[in-house]
């Protein structure tokens, strides 16, 4: 990894980023057994919050060998994998439908509406990894 981690100086936003970056791994690695939990975002959270607050945590999770493959591409450049482009839009489009079907608010709806529009707009303008 060529990522420069720059741990914080100030120790409370140091350990709130520890703190942040632990519960985004744990909730990363229940994403990989309950299919309504994604999985990588979660870990490019905690990558995030370890490159700011500790090279030890960080190295450990981009070099461990279940994790590690979950994020390294995307962070080197490489890409998402389409399976993920899709998983990840269609998850979200289900549950802001679902919201928008349960929030009778129109300005709540538009937010929603117009945030999972910028969402999908970014994520297939990712570059998507090639199957290796």
């Amino acid at each position: 990894m060529a990522r420069s981690v720059k741990p914080q100086r100030n120790p409370v936003l140091r350990y709130a980023l520890l703190a942040i970056g632990g519960l985004s791994v744990a909730l990363g690695v229940l994403g990989i057994f309950l299919p309504v939990l994604p999985t990588t975002p979660f870990l490019l959270l905690a990558a995030a919050c370890f490159m700011r607050s500790s090279e030890r945590f960080y190295q450990w999770l981009v070099k461990h060998p279940q994790l590690g493959p979950w994020v390294v591409p995307y962070l080197e450049g490489q890409g998402i994998p389409l399976k993920g482009k899709v998983y990840a839009i269609s998850l979200m489009w289900l549950s802001i439908g679902l919201s928008c079907y349960l929030v009778p608010l129109f300005w709540a709806r538009l937010f929603m509406l117009t945030s999972a529009v910028c969402v999908s707009i970014y994520i297939i303008r990712q570059k998507t990894l090639e199957r290796q």
